[in-house]
């Protein structure tokens, strides 16, 4: 088949690149190249889809509608992976407007462009962050999502609203993604992964949160990805007998679904980063400090209906996951 894949120099989305490359399909990449985080790491990650003959890759804002609408009506996709947007729960905080061009603007631009190309299947990201203030864990995605604590989780759960409507008003197959806190081999340098293994082997103090009272369900990228791959061929068909009163909010009389995709196993703050110490076998000086704006306690996912659906199952340990991350970061920026 023929996928569109948006955010392609981006962490999940290179990744999500070359596995269908490996599969043989044809790939359409597409990035604006922003310099929200190092430009030099999204060309190395592009590099790796280069050295496929079915990869394309074209420098595009998918903000930019009438590019976008020519690149659709040019390529002819069968199916789209939507995973650019801007990310980062605290940059929302300092700069909303970027969010509101990306994730508001570019996924209309997106639902828009399906809308008029007849594409088999939409399958986007959304965030764990949608959650925001429930306490009830594990997360389910028959848990209630309106009371989101920062722009960036407000904006993922606008993204399911407005593929809703599209799939309503004009049969557009889409699926969202609750990613939970994904991690692992040429991450972002804004992650914590990334933050703290930069910082401990330079030597410099790590903050820790909540004063280290925190827990996320960590999601290696691979296991990410496996997800994605297989949700990509479970498009979902209208449900007559669903009803707003009776139905889990995650399906729909349109063909619509939503997933959290995680490693459903949630590991505390200090945990993660002691796995870290391990592998670097370095001791981090930490500094212990408040909640920060935007932060949540915890993240949890319930993946039965993901598992129900595609038979996904995580494999990576988070002692696996750190080892990988660290490798790589060491390779990479030759350390």
């Amino acid at each position: 088949m023929k996928f569109l894949v948006t955010g392609s120099a981006g962490f999940i989305g290179s990744k999500v690149s070359l596995r269908l490359n490996e599969q043989g399909h044809e790939v359409v990449g597409i990035d604006n190249l922003n310099d929200y985080y190092s430009v030099d790491l999204k060309k190395a990650r592009l590099e790796i889809n280069h050295q496929f003959n079915n990869f394309k890759f074209i420098k595009l804002d998918i903000s930019d509608l009438t590019s976008l609408a020519n690149l659709f009506a040019e390529e002819k996709f069968d199916r789209v992976i939507h995973l650019a947007a801007q990310a980062g729960v605290r940059y929302s905080i300092e700069n909303p407007e970027a969010y509101a061009e990306s994730n508001l603007v570019g996924h209309l631009n997106i639902l828009e462009c399906c809308r008029n190309n007849a594409i088999e299947h939409l399958v986007y990201a959304s965030s764990s962050s949608v959650y925001g203030l429930n306490k009830k864990t594990p997360f389910e995605t028959s848990d209630s999502v309106d009371h989101p604590v920062s722009l960036y989780a407000a904006t993922k759960k606008s993204n399911e609203l407005m593929a809703h409507s599209y799939s309503h008003l004009y049969d557009i197959p889409t699926t969202g993604l609750r990613f939970f806190t994904v991690y692992g081999a040429w991450g972002r340098p804004d992650m914590a992964p990334f933050i703290f293994t930069k910082k401990i082997l330079d030597g410099e103090v790590i903050d820790i949160n909540n004063n280290g009272d925190m827990w996320r369900d960590f999601t290696h990228v691979d296991d990410i990805v496996e997800g994605v791959l297989r949700i990509v061929n479970v498009i979902p068909t209208r449900d007559a007998n669903w009803s707003v009163e009776k139905g889990n909010p995650a399906s729909s009389s349109a063909p619509y679904s939503i997933y959290n995709i995680g490693c459903g196993a949630p590991i505390s703050l200090m945990d993660f980063v002691k796995a870290i110490e391990d592998e670097l076998g370095i001791e981090a000086v930490k500094n212990f400090r408040e909640m920060q704006p935007g932060d949540v306690y915890q993240t949890y996912a319930d993946t039965t209906d993901l598992f129900t659906a595609t038979g996904y199952t995580p494999k990576m340990t988070v002692k696996e996951g750190v080892a990988d991350f660290v490798n790589w970061y060491r390779s990479f920026y030759k350390i």
